[in-house]
């Protein structure tokens, strides 16, 4: 069988995706799957086993992303996150059997369809793709391993020795990636990450470095002109998602709002220490990340200040005894 899995947009939400491709590759590994994913994507998908091919969705319109599909003579599909776009192209494509989540316009293009209602948030965003590869094969498993991705040990440790060796590091690190991501409700401010920063560096234990994003740089220049702290590392990853990812294996911790990074570091097996919007929609029971929940710490921010100030006080003293 040929199979095409879409979902593409975010690095989180594909993200969430793989625990379900796992499972099918695992179920029958004479599946041939096929993703169609964001640019941003396309390397980490590469570098995944239980994928066979990638293809990458360049918002070209709807008879050019169709056609690309139909020559693939693709058996079925699963559509983890649906829009009108890619939902007429598979249609037009001919694929025999569409699977799609039962929401908005574009469920009318498939013809099996799940009702889900994502938004009562009764399981995780991967555990909802789960159930979506489960009606393909009803009697797939839920349970996969974990680390769900894993590198090259000799390779991985090559990326992370040259990272260690050229910041002259010694310890284990743990790692603080302030970038918002998303709403800043969900999230602490640079002056407040500086104060965590400080409950982990009187400990002497371990390296704290900050992570920054390619596209972050003005918040790069705003850490690096306010927190000049000799003990610290600021680190922008330029070097592509895969190698970052890498990196993020070696970690103690990774310390981040709900973001993509977030995701990236729990996928391969690094401790994450996260922080969430107060709200079911931006929850971690929504957004629980593909690890062990063992080494998932999650924190609810709430808007009263107050509130926020009794949070911030126990994320300390989780800092300060790691």
């Amino acid at each position: 069988m040929k199979l095409l899995i879409v979902r593409n947009d975010k690095l989180g939400d594909f993200i969430t995706t793989l625990p379900a491709i796992s499972l099918l590759k695992s179920y029958n590994s004479d599946i041939n799957i096929t993703v169609l994913v964001a640019p941003i994507n396309a390397q980490l998908a590469a570098e995944c086993s239980f994928i066979d091919s990638i293809m990458i969705d360049n918002s070209e319109p709807i008879l050019a992303l169709s056609k690309r599909i139909k020559k693939e003579k693709f058996d079925a599909s699963i559509t983890m996150f649906s829009n009108t776009r890619v939902g007429i192209a598979q249609f037009l494509a001919g694929i025999k059997t569409r699977i799609a989540p039962a929401t908005k316009l574009a469920q009318v293009f498939y013809n099996k369809r799940v009702t889900q209602r994502r938004s009562h948030v009764k399981m995780s965003e991967y555990e909802y793709n789960i159930e979506l590869a489960q009606n393909l094969y009803h009697d797939i498993k839920s349970e996969f391993k974990q680390p769900l991705l894993e590198f090259d040990k000799k390779e991985s440790i090559k990326t992370y020795k040259k990272f260690t060796d050229f910041f002259g590091i010694q310890k284990e690190v743990v790692a603080f990636h302030v970038g918002f991501g998303g709403s800043s409700d969900a999230n602490w401010s640079l002056e407040e990450y500086f104060k965590l920063i400080d409950s982990v560096l009187k400990e002497e234990k371990y390296q704290v470095v900050m992570t920054f994003g390619p596209d972050e740089d003005t918040l790069y220049n705003d850490a690096y002109m306010n927190y000049k702290h000799a003990d610290v590392i600021l680190y922008q990853s330029l070097d592509g998602l895969v190698e970052f990812a890498k990196l993020l294996s070696h970690f103690k911790l990774f310390v981040s709002t709900s973001t993509g990074t977030y995701h990236l570091a729990a996928l391969v097996g690094c401790e994450t220490m996260t922080f969430f919007g107060d709200s079911l929609f931006a929850s971690v029971k929504r957004w629980k990340a593909v690890s062990l929940e063992s080494l998932q710490h999650a924190y609810m921010l709430p808007q009263d200040t107050k509130k926020r100030a009794v949070i911030f006080e126990q994320v300390q003293d989780a800092l300060k005894v790691l």
